[in-house]
């Protein structure tokens, strides 16, 4: 099973992203398969994430998944 996690400080002030990763490493068990952070510009976001591959094995279900019309740095 995959795994989510997040923070969120309004205000422009950091999210920290470095302690969202110690969060997102501590649920290694929810997917060795695949990892990921991400920050908004402004830090106040951060989410990371862990994948465990068991329907699609292949790249293209990776995360963050997207369509067209979602735009991705």
């Amino acid at each position: 099973m995959c795994g989510i996690v997040g923070a969120f400080k309004p205000a422009g002030t950091s999210s920290g992203p470095e302690t969202v990763a110690r969060m997102r490493d501590r649920m290694a068990h929810r997917g060795p398969d695949g990892v990921g952070l991400w920050s908004s510009p402004d830090r106040a976001c951060t989410l990371g994430h862990r994948r465990l591959s068991i329907i699609d094995l292949s790249d293209a279900a990776a995360q963050p998944m997207l369509n067209a019309a979602a735009a991705w740095p």
